[in-house]
């Protein structure tokens, strides 16, 4: 088992989380991976990049899934299996979840979400946090910051708040955001992402303190 300390990052949608983790990651010196995550799978693999975002953190590949979800995308229909017996989602989860376990392994990090907290649950310096907001800060941070549509957001967030609890539920048989899971739930609405993140800093330097 590795001694680098890990941070998991949970998150409702719009709730800053990635940005916080970026944070949290630059401050203490450790790697970050989210999206990155996509890239290096996609590479390693040799399937195109798109269609790993195709199914990435979707509970299934399922076309009526995607289509009721809004999430089905008709450019990537065409998809080359690298093993037609395993589901693309299925195959994409294992790979990122290797991948998760080996960087994990390599030197300290920030993982946010693709149920990371899951993966290393057996790592004793992994400290696993979840992000949450009020749904109308949520609503303002998307409308402001990513140019969702104000008529729109509501939806949005259901729809992908959704989506990652099932795929939650789907890959590790447990809660998503279930308070069990996680070591520090905190609501980034409250006092921004700056503060949040300093506020989780000084619970992680203290938990790497006390060994």
């Amino acid at each position: 088992m590795s001694d680098n300390y890990v941070i998991t990052i949970g998150r409702q949608y719009g709730s800053g989380g990635r940005l916080i983790g970026r944070k949290l990651a630059d401050a203490l010196g450790f790697s970050f991976y989210d999206k990155e995550l996509i890239t290096v799978a996609a590479k390693r693999s040799g399937i195109n990049e798109k269609i790993f975002e195709s199914v990435d953190e979707h509970p299934t590949n399922s076309l009526l899934y995607s289509l009721a979800m809004g999430t089905y995308n008709f450019e990537s229909a065409y998809i080359p299996y690298s093993n037609m017996s395993i589901p693309l989602s299925e195959q994409v989860f294992q790979m990122q979840s290797s991948l998760i376990a080996e960087f994990a392994d390599k030197g300290p990090c920030v993982f946010v979400g693709r149920c990371a907290d899951y993966v290393l649950r057996d790592n004793p310096r992994c400290i696993n946090i979840f992000i949450k907001a009020e749904p109308a800060e949520r609503a303002e941070r998307l409308v402001k910051y990513y140019g969702v549509e104000p008529a729109k957001v509501k939806d949005i967030m259901r729809k992908a708040d959704k989506m990652r609890a099932n795929y939650y539920k789907t890959r590790t048989g447990r809660a998503w955001a279930s308070l069990d899971t996680y070591d520090l739930c905190i609501d980034s609405g409250k006092l921004g992402v700056d503060k949040t993140a300093d506020i989780l800093l000084d619970y992680i330097r203290a938990r790497m303190q006390a060994g």
